[in-house]
């Protein structure tokens, strides 16, 4: 386990993010309580902009290590990039308290106080402002009580829907006699993050980013007997949600009103000039790798590193095969090979410790 774990973090140091996050699972497959794994898997999905798994990572490692500053700082740029500020700072400030002496902490905070004042005041002058463009009176207004089923994985545990309101949103899992206290149910500005993990079954996850942003303290969760009900209350009352997820062919909103005229929103969140210095960030993310450096030879594979980037899946399925199944001395990018028998390690005798195939 610690030879996967240590080849994982060789991958994440030569930007294969992909193969860095797969390692990453099969470790904390083998150990699902060790909050490194989670954080560092969570760096790595930034790195791929797997935000709200990024966040998710994060989130579990704060969980088993609450005294743990990277998961924090983690969280916390990934909930920037998510243009989740007020949980972004409340996880940075957290972090700050924890390390002290870490600059980037402050350097964060600062630049979410700017956005959330620049936000603030930008829903003032929306409040004020006359809609850019007006529907047709003849157009018939949705039935804002009427439920829209969502978007199902095919492998998902349990059936879930949701409807909305004017005022929030009523996200429904249909899940039949699940005790309270197997239902951890968490709310970002712009994220939900529902598990059940009831004792003995296969515990059931569900993350999101929503269409729009929500209240967190206002918003609740009921464990009925036959479902677990979700409130969510909207940051904007008023603003029609498209979809419960959000998604950018329909980030366009319509707000909800009980006169005759049907104003359109402009487009939202994308619509919200953006003032976080992502290189300055990217930097400092990158002085963290340069920190976590390996010894060995661990810079070694530059060259393969365009070859994985660029390759089809069936090469890259080679790379990650040959490269487990021999422990780290061959990779080859043939699958019509490697992909019907184990591949055995070469020897350590120094003639050849790396097999490349084109």
């Amino acid at each position: 386990m610690a030879d996967l774990e240590r080849k994982a973090k060789e991958a994440f140091i030569d930007d294969h993010f992909e193969l860095a996050v797969d390692l990453y699972t099969q470790v904390i497959a083998l150990n699902p309580t060790n909050p490194d794994l989670f954080a560092d898997r969570a760096q790595a999905n930034i790195k791929l902009n797997n935000l709200t798994e990024a966040v998710a990572d994060a989130s579990r490692a704060i969980e088993l290590d609450p005294s743990m500053a990277k998961a924090y700082l983690r969280k916390g740029i990934a909930c920037m990039k998510l243009e989740e500020y007020q949980t972004a700072k409340a996880a940075l400030e957290a972090g700050a308290s924890l390390a002290t002496e870490e600059p980037r902490f402050a350097n964060l905070i600062k630049e979410c106080d700017e956005c959330i004042a620049e936000e603030t005041g930008e829903t003032k002058k929306q409040a004020v402002e006359a809609p850019l463009n007006t529907l047709s009176l003849k157009e018939e207004p949705e039935d804002i009580s009427s439920k829209a089923s969502m978007v199902t994985p095919s492998k998902s545990k349990y059936r879930h829907e949701f409807y909305q309101k004017p005022e929030e949103v009523v996200v429904t899992i249909f899940a039949k006699g699940i005790p309270a206290s197997s239902v951890t149910v968490d709310f970002g500005e712009q994220i939900l993050s529902v598990s059940i993990d009831v004792p003995g079954e296969d515990a059931y996850h569900f993350q999101t980013r929503l269409f729009g942003k929500i209240t967190p303290d206002k918003c609740k969760f009921y464990v009925l007997s036959t479902k677990v009900e979700i409130r969510l209350t909207k940051a904007e009352s008023g603003l029609h949600w498209a979809s419960l997820e959000y998604n950018q062919e329909t980030a366009v909103v319509k707000r909800i009103t009980v006169s005759s005229e049907i104003a359109q929103r402009p487009t939202y969140p994308s619509s919200k000039p953006k003032r976080v210095d992502w290189d300055k960030i990217e930097a400092e993310v990158k002085k963290e790798e340069k920190d976590e450096k390996l010894d060995g030879d661990a810079a070694l594979n530059k060259f393969f590193r365009e070859i994985y980037q660029d390759a089809d899946e069936d090469t890259r399925r080679a790379m990650k095969k040959s490269f487990v199944e021999s422990n780290g001395t061959v990779l080859s990018t043939n699958w019509k090979e490697v992909g019907t028998k184990k591949v055995e390690g070469s020897p350590p005798d120094g003639m050849e410790m790396r097999k490349w195939e084109f």
